[in-house]
């Protein structure tokens, strides 16, 4: 009986999978599309770890709105259910741009060989690879039609290392503590691994269910505490590749440079399919905190006057390493907080903001709503029994085999999100300055009127650590980034909908609105920081300027090594280099 449930479970899935996401019609197909033997050659070539998605014309059990229907679209709630399923993504679309496509065929790979075979495969009947890890992406960039899909899911083996060298490095070269990661990993189990066991720290992602080593490290990739540490880019010290020829390279500062370079923040699903990938760890401090807090104004007038100082009061108080994460502004005048900490214990965090409190007691006309500062011991910060004793509100957990993973409460916003908007660019630091903080003040101030305005400082490098600048340097990301204070986000989204399945559509017109909104609240920030570019990975589907505006001056660099390591462009996805 429960093998028969079982199946019974399966089957659901595929139907919700193609009510979903529809496999294309034969119709659509190459001409060259591999015939049944040509793709079962494969799957002895990759021992039996190619899947088939069955295409269904069936309804989800005839009743889209049914009680099993309602469960299965309740599980693409759970990041980590979501990256269970080869055919479900982070994001289920975006208006006017795209909406999760199932791939036919999917290489479900445990070892660096099933890539090789795949792509081979692929480059031979000239099909469109997909490289999905834990599809985080909000591009659509790990899902396409008429595609072979390379699925790294169980690739997840976690190694660290005290005394790392590059292969091919000098015998002089001096070894450093490092953590060798398998591509399908996510943050949650990297970070339980350094410093929950090893008490060391390694620059990741904020989200614990992001992947480790596909676009999000390719791409750049920021963490909540990347204003002391850099971004993930910045501490690669070597990676494993497939390149398009199906030849297996490693990529360090001493052989394959180039590629290696183009690794650190030239975009993920471009230069070839990354198999494990070797990060810096770095000291530990002994605390990770936060401030959470929120302040709101009586009049426009005070709120202005609210904006101009926090706008100087960053500047001078909070634009360094200790300080990180986010501040919105909103149409109701108010301003919301959600901070991180390194460095610093609760008694000099709290030192920190005095002036600023104080300022807010001289107003009348301003006042508090929320202040909460938190303090936690660093190898606790992502330690899943620390949360279940203490915080069981703050996470959700999530039990894999006889391992506790969890996700941020806060990151359930972003699950199976369809997004009608998202635009953003970097704030120069300059505008913080006191001179112009006035006049930066009002452009937040004019934004936030259309939609909230959200800063992101740890996407912002003003104010790093010398060496974090100097291991930022040596990445090909945008290098606007270096002087950018923080990453502006205006978004607009809709949750509880899934394109294709009858009852649960994404709202058009709804989103037509939004989406105009988004666009009049950016038209002001775009104004105060002409050329200032942005974050690839987050950044607007319909991003003008792209290759400028994610990689500035090292454009052209980049193209030439997409050139030399993949000349027919076998790797190719929306707004990559090449593309």
């Amino acid at each position: 009986m429960k093998k028969l449930f079982s199946l019974l479970a399966v089957v659901l899935l595929i139907v919700i999978a193609e009510l979903l996401y529809p496999a294309p019609s034969k119709s659509t197909k190459k001409e060259n599309w591999p015939t049944l033997v040509e793709w079962e050659h494969l799957n002895k070539k990759v021992e039996g770890r190619l899947i088939q998605v069955l295409s269904t014309k069936q309804s989800c059990l005839d009743d889209p709105s049914g009680e099993m229907c309602q469960q299965t679209l309740g599980e693409l709630k759970n990041p980590f259910l979501i990256q269970k399923y080869p055919w479900a993504t982070q994001s289920v679309g975006w208006l006017n741009a795209w909406s999760t496509a199932i791939s036919p065929y999917v290489v479900a790979a445990e070892k660096t060989q099933d890539i090789v075979e795949a792509v081979k495969f692929a480059r031979k009947h000239q099909l469109r690879v997909v490289i999905k890890g834990a599809a985080h992406d909000y591009q659509g960039r790990s899902n396409a039609p008429n595609s072979l899909l390379i699925w790294t899911h169980k690739m997840r083996a976690i190694t660290t290392d005290d005394a790392f060298i590059p292969i091919g490095a000098p015998s002089e070269t001096k070894a450093i503590p490092a953590v060798t990661v398998e591509a399908g990993a996510r943050w949650a189990e990297a970070y339980d691994a350094v410093t929950t066991k090893g008490g060391r720290y390694v620059q990741g992602g904020g989200c614990p269910s992001v992947g480790v080593a596909g676009g999000f490290l390719q791409g750049g990739g920021f963490g909540s505490f990347s204003k002391k540490y850099g971004t993930a880019a910045g501490s690669l010290l070597e990676a494993e590749v497939v390149v398009a020829s199906g030849e297996v390279l490693i990529a360090n500062a001493y052989q394959n440079a180039d590629l290696f370079w183009a690794l650190k923040g030239g975009g993920g699903g471009t230069f070839g399919v990354v198999s494990k990938v070797t990060l810096q760890t770095h000291d530990l401090p002994e605390t990770f905190g936060s401030f959470i807090g929120a302040f709101s104004a009586k009049t426009d007038e005070a709120y202005l006057q609210l904006i101009e100082y926090f706008v100087s009061f960053y500047h001078k108080h909070l634009m360094n390493e200790h300080w990180g994460e986010q501040v919105e502004f909103y149409s109701d005048n108010s301003i919301s907080f959600k901070m991180s900490i390194q460095g610093l214990s609760d008694l000099e965090a709290k030192e920190v903001w005095k002036p600023f409190f104080a300022w807010i007691e001289e107003h009348l006309e301003l006042f508090p709503k929320k202040i909460l500062f938190t303090q936690i011991s660093a190898n606790q910060y992502w330690d899943s029994a620390y949360y279940t004793k203490n915080k069981p509100q703050a996470v959700h957990l999530y039990q894999e085999g006889d391992q506790t993973l969890f996700y941020w409460t806060s990151n359930q916003n972003e699950v199976s999100a369809f997004w009608y908007a998202m635009q953003t660019c970097w704030i120069p630091a300059s505008l913080f300055d006191k001179s112009k903080a006035k006049e930066f003040a009002q452009t937040l101030f004019d934004a936030s009127r259309h939609r909230p305005v959200s800063l992101h400082f740890n996407k912002g490098l003003a104010g790093a650590p010398k060496e974090t600048f100097k291991r930022e340097r040596e990445t090909s990301i945008n290098p606007t980034l270096l002087d950018s204070a923080a990453l502006a986000i205006v978004y607009a989204k809709a949750q509880e909908v899934f394109p294709g399945v009858p009852g649960y559509e994404p709202n058009i017109e709804e989103g037509k609105a939004q989406l105009e909104k988004v666009t009049i609240a950016m038209k002001y920030l775009n104004e105060a920081t002409p050329g200032s570019g942005t974050y690839s990975n987050e950044a607007d589907y319909f991003q003008e300027n792209w290759q400028q505006a994610f990689w500035g001056k090292n454009y052209s660099r980049l193209l030439q090594i997409k050139e030399k390591y993949d000349p027919d462009h076998l790797f190719h996805c929306h707004h990559s280099v090449g593309s």
